[in-house]
């Protein structure tokens, strides 16, 4: 029997979603939320964390980085799971796993175990991610129907990272503790309700075998290339073990390479990358993203240790950026039928550069309402622009059985692409800093700092601004075949009259 959730029962545009279809986007978007909202929260946390456990600000840093290394380096092996083992399976298995690993996370009393309950929590976000996102693509028939429900899920992403921000201001005042353990509720609501309306998914029978190599050496890269990035601040960019480790990754991903051409049942088959727009999405995801979470990483800094804001302050500051992002969720499938994922998404990093090129007029007195908050809602504005046409465009034409191994693929752009960048910066600040802590001298360091975030965005619109010209040959292309569409139904129309007069 076929569910009435699969695409060759899903309804037309023109059909209402029932109740089962708002169901699952719903179980769908709480995944992705709790995600977000982990990330943001945990930030906040961390000097009560360390107080707490007397943690060193080394430990401290990897429990930001424990759940960014779990989270960066399995995503390739979670999407392709997700393929072959049933999205349905893998999505509710490593839903059930976050619940575990976050009720952990609160009861914890040792840095050790904090740091081993990230990486767990990493981990299973690896899983969710790539399998709900491959739900969504196969639930929802490609078109506007999608265009809709991918906008309202990419949207609950921003939403829930804005919301941690907020909530870990306000949490953080009573326990450190609860911000570990409020993912942990939400989760089982949500896996209970998954159990009930996510339709079940059959494995993939066709495939030849399970590409064990592919796997291992995949995950071992990225596993490698996201620890590296993440120690190369610490322990110096130009230091031999950074450089090996490099080199280490250079020549893992060769061999993955080589094993992934011959391998009957690829990981991810790279075929998929002969494709512009696949590409132009991979690569504005990472400059998005790196982008972003590069500027609120330092923007967060500069509210707090030079301005003097509250947690909870700070975390107001940021919220127009958020709300404007949620709000504009339900109209993003329409304008997105109207005008095509190239333009918005260029449109997006147009915004991002002026929004981020604007706060470099920050000082140490800033005005609010005439300084920081146009910088907030171009930004905001920007989100909501890109993030889910990038997540449109890289699933588009996709087969449904490779719909996990894109998402797997996107989102390990998404998280390599803030490790790498958020280094860099990092490192640009560190080497501009000089000896005066004075609050202006730690300010100008900051500025090289914002300016690479200016770049990396400035970048990001370059590459997928090459995507206009592909959309303008192939509208070009259709209007020609049109055109002589209706001129040999007038040639045929004519030689009927012809014929009907003779």
């Amino acid at each position: 029997m076929t569910s009435p959730l699969t695409p060759s029962a899903a309804p037309s545009p023109t059909v209402r979603w029932t109740p089962r279809l708002w169901g699952t986007l719903l179980v769908l978007c709480a995944a992705m939320f709790l995600d977000a909202l982990d990330v943001s929260m945990v930030g906040v946390a961390l000097p009560s964390i360390g107080s707490e456990l007397d943690l060193s600000t080394s430990t401290l840093q990897w429990i930001v980085s424990g759940y960014i290394l779990g989270y960066g380096g399995l995503l390739l092996l979670g999407g392709r799971a997700a393929d072959l083992l049933g999205r349905r399976q893998v999505f509710l298995v490593a839903l059930g796993v976050f619940a575990l690993a976050s009720l952990l996370g609160g009861l914890v009393d040792s840095g050790p175990l904090l740091i081993a309950s990230r990486f767990i929590k990493g981990l299973s976000a690896a899983f969710t991610a790539p399998a709900g996102l491959s739900i969504i693509t196969t639930t929802f028939p490609e078109g506007p129907l999608r265009n809709r429900a991918l906008s309202i899920y990419v949207t609950c992403a921003a939403t829930g990272f804005s919301m941690g921000l907020v909530l870990s201001g306000l949490l953080t005042e009573a326990s450190w503790r609860l911000t570990m353990l409020l993912p942990a509720p939400i989760a089982v609501i949500a896996l209970i309700a998954g159990l009930k309306l996510i339709p079940r998914s059959e494995r993939d029978r066709t495939h030849r075998g399970y590409d064990i190599p592919g796997a291992i050496l995949g995950t071992a890269s990225m596993l490698l290339l996201v620890f590296t990035v993440v120690q190369a601040p610490e322990v110096g960019w130009a230091t031999a073990r950074t450089l090996l480790s490099f080199l280490a990754v250079a020549v893992l991903l060769t061999v993955f390479v080589r094993v992934e051409r011959r391998s009957p049942s690829p990981l991810i088959r790279l075929g998929v990358l002969r494709s512009g727009n696949q590409i132009r999405a991979q690569l504005g995801a990472m400059a998005f993203f790196g982008s972003y979470v590069s500027f609120q990483f330092l923007v967060t800094i500069y509210m707090q240790s030079l301005l003097g804001w509250s947690a909870l302050h700070t975390a107001l500051a940021f919220l127009p950026a958020g709300a404007l992002v949620a709000l504009s969720s339900t109209k993003m499938g329409a304008i997105v039928d109207r005008f095509g994922t190239p333009r918005l998404i260029v449109a997006g990093f147009a915004l991002m550069v002026v929004g981020y090129a604007l706060f470099l007029r920050v000082d140490l007195n800033p005005v609010y309402a005439a300084v920081i908050l146009p910088s907030m809602l171009l930004i905001g504005a920007a989100c909501a622009l890109v993030f889910p046409s990038l997540n449109i465009q890289a699933t588009n034409g996709v087969d449904d059985h490779e719909q996990g191994m894109v998402s797997g693929l996107l989102n390990t752009s998404v998280q390599v692409g803030g490790a790498i960048f958020l280094a860099i910066v990092t490192a640009v600040v560190t080497a501009n800093t000089s000896e005066s802590s004075s609050p202006q001298a730690v300010l100008d360091s900051y500025r090289p700092g914002l300016a690479v975030i200016t770049a990396i965005a400035v970048a990001g619109l370059l590459i997928t601004a090459t995507g206009l010209r592909g959309q303008h040959t192939r509208q070009t292309t259709i209007l020609v075949a049109k055109s002589e569409d209706v001129r040999d139904d007038e040639r045929q129309r004519e030689d009927e009259r012809v014929a009907a007069r003779d």
